[in-house]
């Protein structure tokens, strides 16, 4: 009887020239696509926000989309929109999205990706809160959003 390859306990690889051996070595960290890496980037940025403000940033719901929507806000003049806050309504929490295309697009580098994130972040909460940004990151650049 032939057994398939899977169920052998060494078996070639597609080619049949040696063993398949893993991708990754046992060490190392496997491969961030950046959009994962821009998820962590968010992630510990509201991490550090939730450390210093607890009760501002606990009722907020935060999200992360690819690109923001076709049709803007009538409200808003800005060509490029990078994040939106969303005031709590009828029992919907509040939110804050964050777009990843355009923000990796206007900051390529790693660290300014950080720093716009974490102003992205800072500008969205004090609007939600009637405060200014300076109240709740005194280190706020003050990059218009």
């Amino acid at each position: 009887m032939v057994r398939p390859p899977w169920q052998s306990h060494i078996y070639r690889n597609r080619h049949g020239r040696g063993t398949r051996t893993p991708t990754f070595g046992v060490r190392l960290p496997r491969y961030r696509t950046s959009s994962g890496m821009f998820d962590d980037m968010v992630a510990s940025q509201i991490r550090r926000l939730a450390q210093a403000w607890p009760k501002l940033v606990e009722p907020v719901q935060f999200a992360v989309e690819d690109v923001p929507p076709s049709e803007p806000v009538p409200w808003e003049s800005r060509r490029v929109v990078i994040s939106h806050c969303f005031p709590a309504e009828l029992g919907i929490p509040a939110r804050i999205v964050l777009y990843r295309m355009p923000i990796q697009t206007h900051h390529p580098n790693y660290a300014e990706m950080q720093w716009a994130i974490r102003d992205a972040l800072v500008a969205r909460l004090a609007d939600l809160y009637g405060r200014r940004p300076e109240e709740i990151d005194p280190d706020w650049t003050g990059i218009d959003f």
